[in-house]
């Protein structure tokens, strides 16, 4: 075995450590399994995955560059808070996608892009049979990353891959204001625009992406401020 061999080989254990730990911080980050606020120790984390804090330390790095986690002035670190006051800029990002997305989808779609996306929504669709918040965010996800795909704009597709990702923790708490039991309705807006989609009626997938979109936001916002009442004592 060359010197290249043997240096390559503890390289890619070590990097596919920080890929785990990475991956599964990431998702318990984002799915609220880890709420926000929640302290994140090295130590504890070296423990957990069985492997020293130097891949630990390198897989929090990257959280942290992504917004995900946050190292206090006093060294300690915790997930980060979700940024309430500009969330509005969020949501104008998500929904312009949703309309954008769509609105390609129905003009550019191949017959095999449907059926992909006929398939992505049964699973959406069984998820909400079986109230199950997780997998409903997942196919969501799925669904409308097919419908950009179809669109065949890949910078398009990747800022709304990229949103819907950053959304995870938010529409989690979206499905929680519904008890994990989303209203049949949701499945049925999908039904009708993947039916003017597969139409080519740009202008009806343009309006019903945007009202789609703009409902959810609608909810996430009623969430946020049923509770914002001012309690003193005078």
């Amino acid at each position: 075995m060359t010197t290249a061999d043997t240096k390559s080989i503890p390289e890619r254990k070590r990097g596919s450590g920080v890929r785990m730990v990475y991956d599964l911080l990431r998702d318990e980050i984002l799915d609220l399994v880890l709420p926000p606020g929640s302290p994140i120790d090295e130590v504890q984390l070296a423990e957990r995955f069985k492997m020293s804090r130097t891949p630990i330390r390198e897989a929090l790095v990257r959280l942290a560059g992504e917004g995900l986690i946050d190292t206090l002035p006093n060294r300690s670190t915790m997930v980060s808070n979700i940024d309430f006051l500009n969330m509005h800029t969020y949501f104008d990002a998500l929904v312009l996608m949703y309309r954008v997305t769509t609105r390609l989808a129905a003009e550019h779609h191949r017959a095999e892009d449907l059926k992909v996306i006929h398939a992505r929504q049964a699973e959406f669709a069984a998820a909400v049979q079986a109230q199950d918040a997780l997998a409903m965010i997942a196919t969501n996800a799925a669904l409308h990353s097919a419908i950009a795909e179809a669109g065949r704009n890949p910078y398009f597709t990747g800022l709304f891959n990229r949103l819907l990702d950053e959304g995870r923790r938010i529409l989690r708490l979206y499905y929680q204001s519904y008890n994990d039991r989303l209203p049949q309705r949701f499945v049925d807006e999908h039904e009708d625009m993947i039916a003017v989609i597969a139409a080519r009626d740009v202008d009806a997938a343009d309006r019903l992406a945007k009202a789609h979109a703009e409902q959810i936001v609608h909810q996430i916002q009623k969430l946020f401020t049923r509770n914002e009442r001012l309690d003193m004592a005078l």
